[in-house]
C-alpha cells in the first residue's frame, strides 16, 4: 500500500480526467480540502442513508457500490476500480448516499470534501465544465447498462462483459486472451443482473462450446472473434 505520508495529492488529482484542465494553482487549492483514507477488505466506506459531504477516488484497490433488497439479496450497481470516482452528483444535491459502498480489498481512497469543490466551482468555469462531464460519462455508463439488462440475453450480457476491453474485430482469428475476474463470480453476476447459479451455467455453455476455458477466477477466451459472434447468434 502506499505510503500517505509522501503521497502528492496535486499530482494525482492532475492525472484523472476530472481534474485534466486544471492548473497547479487551482489543484493545490482543491487538495487542500482532500483526505486519504485507507480501508480493510471487507470494511464499509459508507452506508445508504448517511449524509453525503464529499465525493471519492479510488488510488488503490476497489469498491463495490450495492444495494439491499427487501428480501435481503445484494444487488451490486458499480465496481469501481482505481482511477475511478464515486459519490459527485449526490454530493452537489446534498443528498444522503442512496447506496452502499464496501471495500472488496485493502483500499486506499481520496476523500474529496464539497466545500473544497464548491469553492472551486466559484473561482474556474473550466472545473465546472469538467466536473458536467464527469457526471455525463457516468449518466451515460448508466443507460448503456439499463439498456443491456432490458434487451440483452443472460448470454449477451456474460459475453458482453468477457470482452468488455477487447477488440474483436481488429484481432486476428483464434487469437487467445484471458481475463481475470476481479471480483467473484457471484458479483460479477450481480453486476449483471443475473444469479450466481446462471452466470456459472452460462460459463459452463461457452466452456462446452469450446470459446472459453475457466480455472477459477481466470477465463482464457479462446477465440474472442468467435465468441463475439455466439453472443450476437
Amino acid at each position: 500500500m502506499l505510503d500517505t505520508r509522501t503521497f502528492d495529492i496535486p499530482r494525482f488529482l492532475a492525472v484523472l480526467p476530472l481534474f485534466s484542465d486544471i492548473g497547479g494553482p487551482e489543484l493545490e487549492r482543491l487538495a487542500k480540502g482532500c483526505q486519504l483514507r485507507r480501508f480493510e477488505r471487507g470494511e464499509m466506506v459508507f452506508r445508504m442513508g448517511e449524509a453525503c459531504d464529499s465525493f471519492h477516488v479510488v488510488v488503490v484497490g476497489q469498491v463495490k457500490l450495492f444495494v439491499i433488497s427487501p428480501s435481503g439479496q445484494e444487488k451490486v450497481i458499480e465496481l469501481v476500480s482505481p482511477g475511478s470516482s464515486f459519490a459527485e452528483a449526490l454530493m452537489f444535491l446534498n443528498k444522503p448516499y442512496l447506496v452502499n459502498a464496501q471495500a472488496l480489498a485493502d483500499s486506499l481512497l481520496l476523500t474529496v470534501h464539497r466545500q473544497a469543490v464548491m469553492e472551486e466551482l466559484e473561482q474556474d468555469n473550466r472545473f465546472a465544465l469538467r466536473m458536467l462531464a464527469g457526471l455525463s460519462r457516468r449518466l451515460h455508463g448508466l443507460v448503456h447498462d439499463v439498456q443491456a439488462y432490458a434487451l440483452q440475453s443472460g448470454v449477451q450480457r456474460v459475453v458482453g462483459y468477457l470482452l468488455r476491453d477487447q477488440d474483436c474485430e481488429s484481432g486476428p482469428a483464434g487469437e487467445e486472451r484471458t481475463v481475470s475476474l476481479p471480483v467473484s463470480k457471484a458479483t460479477v453476476a450481480s453486476r449483471l443482473s443475473l444469479t450466481p447459479e446462471y452466470f456459472s451455467r452460462v460459463l459452463r455453455e461457452l466452456e462446452t462450446a469450446g470459446l472459453i476455458e475457466v480455472d477459477k477466477r481466470d477465463i482464457r477466451i479462446l477465440d474472442g472473434k468467435l465468441l463475439a459472434a455466439y453472443r450476437s447468434g
